[in-house]
Parts: C-alpha cells; sequence; structure tokens
C-alpha cells in the first residue's frame, strides 16, 4: 500500500500533513493475520534484545540521579471507555469489567496546574485503555492543557471511529500530533476517515502545524499479554526476566485519581498514589513507586504483577531516553515526533 500523501508530496514539491503507516507493508499485515502468535512472539523477542542495553542505562541513569527525573510521559486517561472491538484489550466494548468512571473536572484541572508548576516539558496525552472522543470535555480539557503547558508535545490517540473533519479542526489548535488508529480487517481506511485523509491532501496548509499519523491496524492482532489482561494472549507461568522502562518514564493517571503502574493494569488493580490525596510530584516520588522502580531494576520477575508480563513500551520512549542520556544536563523537551520520517 503506497502512500498516497507521499505521491503527492513528489507531484506537488510540498510536505504534505499526514502518513499512513502499515508496519511491514502487507507482508506484515499478512504475518499479523495469518501467524498471530508467531509474530508477536518473534517481534517481542527482537525488540527485547535490541532494547536491553538502551533500558538498563537509562534506569540506572534514572535511579542515580540526584533528583527523581521528570516522567517523559503523562497518560491522563479522563474516562475508562472504548467503543472499538480490539481483541487485544479488554478495554474493548465487549470485554470491559471496570466500573464506569469520568474524571472529576477539579481533579483535572489540578493536575495540569501541578504539572505547569513542575515546569514539565514532556509528553502529554490524554489517552490511556480508552477512546478519548467518548469524554465530550475532550476539546476544552486540551485547550487547557495546551494554554498552561506550552512547550509540553501533547498528542492525542484514537481509534476514529468518532471523528469527521470539524472534529479533528477542533482539537488539533492544541496538539502537536494526531494518531488515528484505523483498526479494520482489511487493510482499508474507515469511510470517515477516507473523509478527513482526502481533506488533509487537499487542504495541506490547515495542517501545517500538527503532525497527523493514521496507523493501519488489525482488529483481531496479537501483541503481548499485558500483565494477564490481554482477551487474546494470556499470561503462562513463564517468568519474564528483562526490566521495562514503564515505571521510570511513564505516569499513569486513571479517572479514579490514582497512579497505576502502566497500560497493563486494564482492571485498575495498582494503586502507586491517589491524587486527590497527593500531590503531582509527591507521587510521582512515593514509596510504593520507589518500591516497584527497585524491584523491576534487575528484571520484572522481582515485582509480582510484572512478573509473566511481556509488554513493551512504543517506540517513542526508546527515542526520549536516548535523547536523555546522550545530553543529560538538558530538560526533558518534546520531541517533534513520536516515529522518524
Amino acid at each position: 500500500m503506497q502512500d498516497e500523501g507521499e505521491i503527492l508530496k513528489k507531484e506537488r514539491g510540498i510536505d504534505m500533513p499526514v502518513r499512513v503507516h502499515n508496519f511491514l507493508g502487507r507482508l506484515g499485515w499478512n504475518a499479523r493475520k495469518y501467524f498471530p502468535v508467531l509474530a508477536s512472539e518473534s517481534y517481542l523477542k527482537l525488540q527485547f534484545v535490541t532494547r536491553r542495553k538502551l533500558q538498563k542505562n537509562y534506569i540506572e541513569y534514572f535511579m542515580n540521579a540526584k533528583e527523581v527525573p521528570h516522567p517523559l510521559v503523562v497518560n491522563l486517561e479522563t474516562i475508562n471507555r472504548c467503543n472499538s472491538t480490539c481483541e487485544f484489550c479488554t478495554a474493548n466494548k465487549n470485554a470491559e469489567k471496570r466500573p464506569y468512571k469520568r474524571m472529576e473536572d477539579e481533579l483535572f484541572y489540578s493536575i495540569i496546574d501541578q504539572l505547569a508548576e513542575w515546569g514539565y516539558k514532556g509528553h502529554l496525552t490524554m489517552y490511556g485503555n480508552n477512546e478519548p472522543w467518548l469524554d465530550t470535555r475532550i476539546v476544552e480539557f486540551h485547550k487547557y492543557a495546551r494554554e498552561k503547558l506550552p512547550e509540553a508535545f501533547i498528542f492525542v490517540s484514537t481509534n476514529g471511529l468518532l471523528l469527521d473533519v470539524p472534529k479533528v479542526k477542533e482539537i488539533i489548535p492544541y496538539v502537536n500530533q494526531l494518531i488515528i488508529n484505523n483498526y479494520c480487517l482489511d487493510m482499508k481506511l474507515h469511510r470517515n476517515i477516507q473523509v478527513i485523509y482526502k481533506y488533509m491532501l487537499d487542504h495541506p496548509q490547515e495542517f501545517k502545524d500538527v503532525d497527523v499519523l493514521i496507523q493501519m491496524r488489525y482488529l483481531k492482532e496479537v501483541l503481548t499479554n499485558r500483565a494477564g489482561s490481554a482477551p487474546n494472549k494470556q499470561a503462562t507461568e513463564k517468568v519474564v526476566k528483562e526490566t521495562c522502562l514503564m515505571p521510570y518514564t511513564d505516569m499513569w493517571i486513571m479517572p479514579n485519581g490514582k497512579l497505576g503502574i502502566c497500560c497493563c493494569d486494564n482492571f485498575e488493580v495498582t494503586d502507586l498514589a491517589d491524587l486527590h490525596e497527593t500531590p503531582l510530584k509527591e507521587g510521582w516520588n512515593s514509596d510504593r513507586y520507589k518500591v516497584l522502580r527497585e524491584a523491576i531494576r534487575t528484571g520484572r520477575q522481582n515485582y509480582p504483577f510484572c512478573k509473566h508480563c511481556d509488554f513493551i513500551d512504543a517506540g517513542l520512549r526508546m527515542d526520549a531516553v536516548d535523547d536523555i542520556l546522550k545530553n543529560r544536563g538538558a530538560a526533558h523537551g518534546a520531541r517533534q515526533s513520536m516515529f522518524k520520517k
């Protein structure tokens, strides 16, 4: 599948505002479709091997820092519901088990204000195990975050099912990047996303200040076991001895105000701090976090929740920690894109 945006870029001689990404093209798609477990296991083995040294270096940098470094990514989930049926995720509407929760306005604004006071310049996303556009406050929240955190890299990730051109135009003044995950079975864009894509190609100047990425995703793909919560890949008794970046790079804020370990806590059972009672910065440096980080420092086998988890983080974190390690004195600046062009 050749990206029409790349074709037009060559024809018109200008950068197109939107990219379509399909990992390894049709070959990768067919591998994920016809050999899902093999594709998953092969990818994970490769990633664990290639990430090991850099992960270890950043963890040691973090643990030996005089002051606890800022999180590189703040994941702020404002509602714990999704409208998709992705088979790898317990947040899909056919597998959801969490009690419904919508974050209180007061708590949201307090979190953003505290990030601003902290001088936060890293990544911020109002996305977790959910679909952001199910929260009717999504644009208002992004507007407030942009005003308070002008130097943060704000990105939003969506399945796109609720999107149309007006909604996209409404959100883009406040985000650096819009990621549309086109979950499907046929490697084709959904009709509404086709309309959005065509509009962007025809009106590139309207989107010149935002990076738009459309990812082709197989609806039934097998990814990781997510600490045993993935519906289509349950955890085994195999002990995973690799370490994990998430406790050192990501602040995971659930709608109930609790700091969880990461996206693998689909059932909201971990509790590293309660932001109703604990200031954000103190929560990031809580005793529970310290215990977690010290355990994971040498491998997941040392922490019960993570012991059998084979999850790996998105590539943006590897890019971010590499940037930090190459310029240790720099603030945690935001990258221009989660994916290298």
